[in-house]
């Protein structure tokens, strides 16, 4: 178990788990569905299948590609770690999984279970053919809070559609920030990507926009549903992060990459998802 949680990154799922949080309270607390431990668990399973079958199956699609690059050399399959057939076996398991699991949740995240499926597994391919790749992975965590709030309502709703806005151009802006990192190496082997495609200073300046884009949808609920002050810390705190990630990234500086990666965008989600989550239990006590 601890070689194939290597493989897929399980401390990644921090990104959009906090999103599928939001997505689940918002249904609860927004419409006449009790909240369920049940459809919670169920929801909290599919996202962790997901993501392990996203994951491995671009760990076992670009093996080849990964063994030549030397900042991914030592990943598990190119550095032996992990064979090809175990992690595509691994990726079909986890696929199997997280359609049962919608099966249980409500006949509608089923018929929806294959569509969400292509969508995470299709990004692996888009770096071949189209430098948009960085929004299909932004639309691939985007399904996390309005997958969440279907599953508690069975029903669509425009108000968790702005969080998935928003994660799709917060995940796009910073996947941009991380394939700085790579820019070299795309172009040496005809990937695409924008930093190889526009230049490191002109994908950074892309990467502002969609990141503006993420934090309007952020607001944007404030116009469609009640909120307390605490979660206004919570926007205040996510654009702060968003801020701080540019600042920490520069054209002429890329060293601090995995700090804006990682670390920066972690505390983003789980701080303003904490905030959400308060605010929702303030709001529903007090009345």
């Amino acid at each position: 178990m601890k070689k194939y949680f290597s493989l897929v990154l399980f401390a990644h799922s921090i990104f959009a788990m906090p999103f599928a949080l939001i997505g689940f309270f918002l249904g609860v607390t927004t419409t006449s569905n009790p909240f369920n431990w049940y459809i919670l668990a169920l929801v909290i399973l599919c996202m962790v299948f997901a993501r392990n079958a996203a994951m491995a199956f671009n760990r076992y699609l670009d093996r080849n590609i990964d063994a030549k690059n030397p900042r991914t050399v030592m990943r598990d399959i190119p550095a032996g770690k992990v064979s090809a057939s175990e992690a595509l076996t691994f990726v079909i398991v986890n696929c199997i999984l997280f359609v049962i699991a919608t099966a249980f949740i409500n006949p509608l995240c089923l018929y929806l279970s294959p569509i969400a499926l292509f969508v995470v597994l299709f990004y692996s391919y888009t770096k071949r053919f189209t430098a948009l790749c960085h929004l299909v992975l932004g639309l691939g965590l985007a399904l996390a809070p309005i997958g969440a709030y279907i599953a508690v309502t069975g029903a669509f709703n425009i108000v968790p559609l702005f969080y998935s806005f928003a994660v799709l151009f917060w995940v796009s802006g910073f996947d941009i920030i991380y394939a700085l990192q790579d820019e070299s190496f795309d172009r040496q082997e005809n990937l695409h990507s924008i930093p190889a495609a526009l230049g490191i200073k002109n994908a950074l300046r892309l990467s502002v926009v969609l990141h503006v884009f993420s934090a309007i949808c952020v607001i944007l609920p404030l116009f469609f549903a009640e909120f307390s002050w605490v979660y206004y810390i919570g926007i205040l705190f996510f654009c702060a992060m968003l801020t701080y990630q540019h600042l920490l990234v520069k054209p002429t500086d890329i060293s601090k990459v995995d700090r804006a990666f990682a670390t920066t965008n972690g505390f983003a989600s789980v701080i303003f998802a904490l905030c959400f989550l308060i605010d929702a239990f303030l709001r529903t006590h007090t009345i």
